[in-house]
């Protein structure tokens, strides 16, 4: 690849990427993917505890954080939950569907990465892997000439595909907020997104040597509640409940987590008293948490009394604390436990059908580098494949 020209260049070659290309390979367009690592897709193999949870049934805009919560709409409509099954089940790939519309490769992540590899080859997309970009510029005819460590590549279409900051050690890189900013796009200021929250100092010392203790619990930050798993770590904060509010949580913010949801722990305590009962309040409370964590509580709370001996505002108080537990996180674990970024090349730059810059002909971000970040449960790989459909279509 001394110099040659090609109708699309496609930099990034992970999920957004090689959708797009295929997309627009399908089309006729002659079309080359830039991988800076050694093998295509690293994140597809590890997602999902490498099973991938390639998509959600129940994608809807909703699910998706944004400065435009509106912006993702178009492509979702266009490139459906069921586009990508279809597509799954021609290749006879067995999957499976866990909880609210998560699907699961049966075997392995890697089926969804040959499947790509497939339908690329069968587009006639070439991909280079171990090439980088050094820089992109552009060419006297229009377009983009993009010189790589193996040559120099033109084209009149360039497809932004390199995903955000979340786990550097699979390749991340500022490499796509640079290309955005080098041409006068404006990014949204990014954040680690699904990720664990950190507990401060005082948190963290009365809740130490707690790691490994869960519960299902409804949390919410600044946006919705969800009501998932909570895990204690050695550091803070994590599981399914957590890392979907990490989304929402601003530095500065509480969250309000709710360790009994569906209890009342009120009415539970009333019953024990009711029945003349000598039970201490943390049995009562070890029948809906996991003991060592209630046993906690009481502890942290000051409580060693029995039901019986508690007086109705003692009852309401611990019952209100219960329900609306306020915690004060100090940060996340960053980018290095992230599944994903929040924040990116701001939606307002772009165009919602074909990704490509409203401002600069021929030139368009798809996927995570984008100010679309999707709720846990396969949400963010449907919006790669959305959004990489959209732009491959407008090649």
């Amino acid at each position: 690849m001394a110099r040659e020209t090609v109708d699309a260049v496609v930099v990034g070659a992970g999920a957004a990427g090689l959708l797009c290309a295929i997309e627009a390979g399908k089309r006729g367009r002659r079309v080359v993917v830039l991988e800076h690592n050694l093998q295509v897709a690293r994140k597809i193999l590890i997602s999902g505890g490498g099973r991938c949870n390639f998509t959600n049934r129940h994608t809807m805009a909703d699910n998706f954080v944004s400065r435009n919560p509106h912006f993702a709409k178009s492509a979702l409509a266009r490139f459906t939950p069921r586009d990508f099954i279809a597509l799954v089940e021609r290749h006879g790939i067995p999957y499976h569907e866990k909880t609210l519309g998560q699907l699961f490769c049966d075997r392995a992540a890697g089926d969804i990465v040959a499947m790509l590899q497939a339908e690329c080859a069968a587009a006639g997309v070439r991909i280079e892997t171990a090439c980088t970009v050094a820089r992109i510029g552009g060419t006297t005819g229009g377009g983009f000439a993009v010189e790589t460590s193996r040559g120099v590549v033109q084209s009149p279409a360039l497809v932004v595909a390199t995903g955000g900051l979340s786990i550097p050690k699979l390749g991340a890189t500022q490499f796509g907020y640079a290309v955005a900013r080098q041409f006068g796009l404006h990014i949204v200021e990014c954040h680690p997104a699904l990720v664990p929250l950190t507990f401060g100092g005082a948190d963290r010392e009365r809740f130490e040597g707690m790691a490994g203790v869960s519960a299902e619990v409804t949390v919410r930050a600044a946006g919705p509640s969800f009501r998932e798993k909570l895990l204690f770590t050695h550091r803070g904060l994590s599981g399914p409940a957590i890392l979907q509010a990490s989304s929402y949580w601003r530095a500065g913010e509480p969250l309000e987590i709710d360790l009994l949801p569906g209890v009342d722990f009120a009415a539970v305590l009333a019953a024990c008293r009711a029945a003349g009962a000598r039970t201490e309040v943390r049995t009562a409370l070890s029948r809906h948490l996991p003991k060592r964590l209630a046993d906690r509580w009481c502890l942290l709370q000051g409580i060693s009394k029995s039901a019986h001996s508690l007086s109705d505002r003692e009852v309401a108080a611990l019952a209100a604390h219960l329900h609306a537990w306020r915690v004060q996180p100090a940060g996340t674990e960053g980018y290095e436990k992230a599944e994903v970024t929040r924040g990116g090349v701001d939606t307002g730059e772009l165009s919602s059908k074909t990704m490509e810059c409203r401002n600069v002909p021929g030139l368009y971000f798809i996927g995570e580098v984008v100010d679309v970040t999707g709720q846990l449960g396969g949400f963010n790989f449907q919006w790669a494949w959305a959004s990489g459909a959209a732009a491959g279509r407008a090649l």
